[in-house]
C-alpha cells in the first residue's frame, strides 16, 4: 500500500499528491512516469512523475480529474492509500552538456510535467526560459515553482484574464524572433499545442523535445496501446519515451488515436453517476 502523505488542490480540477513510495523515489528521474491503481477493481493509469524526494521517500504526482479513475483518485485524502504504484517507468530525460539556453513550455496540466524538466536543466547551470499557458487565470498552476527555476517566465491565458492574452506559441515566436541562440525547446501539453510548437521551431532548426502520453496499459511495451509513429517508425511511449523528437512525431495519427476510447470513458462516468445516485437515494 502507498500512503498519500500530502494533498494539495492546485485549481478546481487539478490536484497534487505526494505518495510514500521509497523504492520509486530512490530511482526516479525527470521524464519518467508511474502506473497506479487506486483499488482492486480499478483501472491502471499512467501519471508522469512531477517531483520526488529521495530522503523522504516520496513521489509527487499532479493530475487533472477528467475521467472515472482520476476523479476517484482525487476523492482520496491524506492518510489514505493506493493499491499499486509501479515505477519509475519510461526513459529518463537526457540533456546534452553543451546546452546553454533552453525554453521549457507547459500547456495546462502539462506544466506539471514541464516543471521537473525545467528544474533539472536549472540544476545543470543552464539558462531556462519558461512559458506556461492556460485557458484562464483560475487554472494557473505551479507559477511560483516555475519562476524559481526559470531566468524568465511568461504566463499566458487564452482569455487574457491574467493580463497576458495569447497562446504559448505567441510568446515562443516573439522569443525566437528576439533571440535565436536557444539550443533546446521542450514542449509538454495538449497534442495540438506540441504540434504547433514543433512547427514553429522546425523553421529555426532548434532541437525540440515533446512528451507523449497516449493510452498505456501495462507500461512494458507488450500491449501496444501506446504506439506512436516517430520518424516513420513505430515507437512505444512507455519504453521508447515518453520524450520524443517533436519534429519527427506524427501528431495527426496521435490525435486520432487519442479519441479512440472517448465513448467508453463517457459510459464509465455515466455508470458511476447512476450508481452514486442510487447509493445516495
Amino acid at each position: 500500500m502507498y500512503e498519500i502523505m500530502k494533498k494539495r488542490v492546485l485549481n478546481s480540477a487539478v490536484k497534487l499528491m505526494e505518495i510514500y513510495a521509497p523504492h520509486v523515489a530512490r530511482k526516479a528521474e525527470p521524464g519518467q512516469f508511474v502506473i497506479l491503481r487506486v483499488s482492486e477493481d480499478g483501472e491502471r493509469i499512467p501519471l508522469t512523475i512531477a517531483d520526488f524526494d529521495r530522503q523522504k521517500g516520496t513521489v509527487t504526482i499532479i493530475f487533472q480529474e477528467v475521467g472515472k479513475t482520476t476523479k476517484e483518485l482525487g476523492s482520496l485524502e491524506e492518510g489514505e492509500v493506493l493499491l499499486d504504484f509501479a515505477g519509475p517507468l519510461g526513459k529518463a530525460s537526457e540533456f546534452e552538456n553543451d546546452i546553454k539556453k533552453a525554453i521549457v513550455i507547459g500547456g495546462g496540466v502539462g506544466t506539471a510535467i514541464a516543471y521537473p524538466q525545467a528544474k533539472k536543466l536549472h540544476s545543470m547551470g543552464i539558462d531556462v526560459y519558461g512559458i506556461i499557458g492556460f485557458r484562464n487565470k483560475d487554472l494557473i498552476i505551479l507559477q511560483d515553482e516555475m519562476e524559481n527555476v526559470c531566468k524568465k517566465l511568461f504566463v499566458t491565458t487564452d482569455d487574457g484574464s491574467n493580463g497576458n492574452k495569447g497562446f504559448v506559441t505567441d510568446a515562443l515566436n516573439r522569443m525566437l524572433a528576439e533571440d535565436g541562440e536557444y539550443q533546446l525547446v521542450i514542449a509538454i501539453g495538449p497534442l495540438i499545442m506540441m504540434k504547433m510548437v514543433s512547427a514553429a521551431t522546425r523553421q529555426s532548426g532548434i532541437k525540440t523535445i515533446v512528451s507523449m502520453n497516449p493510452v498505456m496499459i501495462d507500461g512494458t511495451g507488450m500491449c501496444g496501446g501506446c504506439r506512436l509513429t516517430v520518424g516513420g517508425k513505430t515507437k512505444f511511449a512507455c519504453v521508447d519515451g515518453p520524450d520524443f523528437d517533436g519534429h519527427q512525431v506524427d501528431f495527426e495519427e496521435a490525435m486520432r488515436r487519442q479519441s479512440f476510447y472517448r465513448d467508453e470513458e463517457k459510459t464509465a462516468q455515466e455508470h458511476e453517476c447512476r450508481i452514486g445516485g442510487l447509493n445516495n437515494a
